[in-house]
């Protein structure tokens, strides 16, 4: 797998998984082909699917190269915010249930919808059982953006905010993977999505060593169980470890920069 992934559970408060790169070449050939809009590609592979790798040319690739600058005062945050909501779709497809359908990986730096979002099916196609919004965080102060940014949004959902383009980016995701679910009434699936409590929360941020061992963990997602109530599964909590989360992103980048090249027809 690209992404080793360690369950934990912090009791009724959240549960989910630690990440950590088991191979970096391999998940930066993963991200070049996302970046280079080969997405498909990376599903086949990590559906176990044996699937040649496309080639591509110069043209395309200079344009995926681009996803990889900072802009133009130096600013960092959003080249990486891209790549790790790229390596949070990754992991999302390596671990997601049979039959489960994910949006597709954003394209673009800031992107202004959900960070993204799984829809998890009953065995037997024709319900949906879980709703999952993402919350993609890359920083270097994972509490502060967990209080000021991530908790307030997920306050605002249950509330009922933004909820029609919830209903939209559901309706979306569910008429383009109708043929996988011939079952599936999409008009009463997106009922169950708007008067039962389906919808479930995935908040995937970086941490440092402040956040390293487990009771801190467990600290740094405090209010969580406040927000979005009820049972535990409803409350999904990643967390991915760096040491120096700038010069981690700027070498992986590189490195992605690199599988892009590679991809190219000589």
């Amino acid at each position: 797998m690209t992404i080793t992934l360690t369950p934990t559970v912090h009791g009724d408060l959240c549960q989910g998984s630690r990440w950590e790169v088991a191979d970096r070449e391999v998940l930066a050939e993963r991200v070049a082909r996302v970046a280079l809009g080969q997405y498909r590609h990376v599903e086949g592979v990590l559906a176990g699917l044996n699937v040649r790798a496309p080639r591509t040319d110069k043209e395309v690739a200079t344009d995926a190269k681009r996803k990889l600058e900072v802009a133009a005062n130096g600013d960092p945050w959003h080249r990486d915010g891209w790549l790790f909501q790229t390596i949070s779709w990754i992991t999302a497809n390596q671990s997601k249930a049979k039959g489960s359908a994910i949006e597709l990986p954003h394209i673009f730096h800031a992107h202004k919808g959900f960070d993204g979002m799984q829809l998890d099916i009953s065995d037997d196609g024709k319900t949906i059982t879980a709703v999952v919004i993402f919350e993609d965080k890359a920083t270097t102060d994972p509490r502060g953006m967990l209080r000021d940014d991530v908790w307030p949004t997920i306050e605002g959902f249950e509330a009922g905010k933004r909820v029609s383009e919830l209903l939209h980016t559901t309706t979306g995701l569910l008429s383009a993977r109708q043929h996988s679910f011939p079952g599936l009434n999409v008009d009463e699936a997106i009922d169950r999505i708007v008067w039962q409590e389906v919808r479930q929360y995935r908040v995937s941020i970086t941490t440092g060593k402040t956040h390293a061992a487990d009771a801190a963990r467990e600290r740094l997602f405090d209010g969580y169980s406040d927000l979005a109530k009820g049972d535990v599964s409803r409350r999904r909590a990643e967390t991915m470890h760096f040491d120096d989360l700038r010069n981690w992103m700027t070498s992986f980048a590189a490195l992605v920069g690199t599988k892009i090249d590679e991809a190219v027809i000589v």
